[in-house]
């Protein structure tokens, strides 16, 4: 698995606006609530995908990524690497075409999955340390 280059991924991120995190913890010492913190503070639109809250950073959580109806520019994911196949699936009834995995997680299958939907995919990075580095 090869993620795109630097460069690519600073073009995704300069060109973004909204940003949908799957996984993301009401939990403020969750590594997803921190980051999805830091990156709605860099001016992204944060929307929170997970069943088991209504609401994180004054955004209304979804379920799933298929029932959100507005335009999703990054699918972040903080999920473990066995539910990327999952999530990839859902991810493919969205108009995104950018799937982004958190430091520490990666799976073949749903990289080859994304990958014929001609999705860019990012496995195993942190986007607010490339955010950081790039933008």
């Amino acid at each position: 698995m090869q993620n795109p280059s630097k460069e690519t991924m600073k073009d995704i991120l300069v060109n973004s606006k909204t940003i949908a995190v799957v996984g993301l913890s009401d939990k403020e010492s969750r590594t997803s609530y921190q980051i999805a913190k830091a990156m709605q503070e860099k001016g992204y639109k944060i929307i929170p995908v997970n069943p088991t809250v209504d609401e994180v950073l004054g955004e209304k959580s979804y379920p799933s990524l298929a029932e959100i109806e507005e335009n999703i520019d990054i699918i972040n994911v903080f999920r473990r690497s066995e539910h990327l196949v999952e999530v990839a699936e859902d991810a493919l009834k969205t108009n995104c075409k950018v799937f982004w995995a958190q430091q520490g997680i990666v799976n073949e299958k749903a990289n080859e999955l994304l990958k014929e939907n001609q999705f860019t995919v990012i496995m195993d990075s942190c986007i607010k340390v490339v955010h950081a580095v790039t933008v």
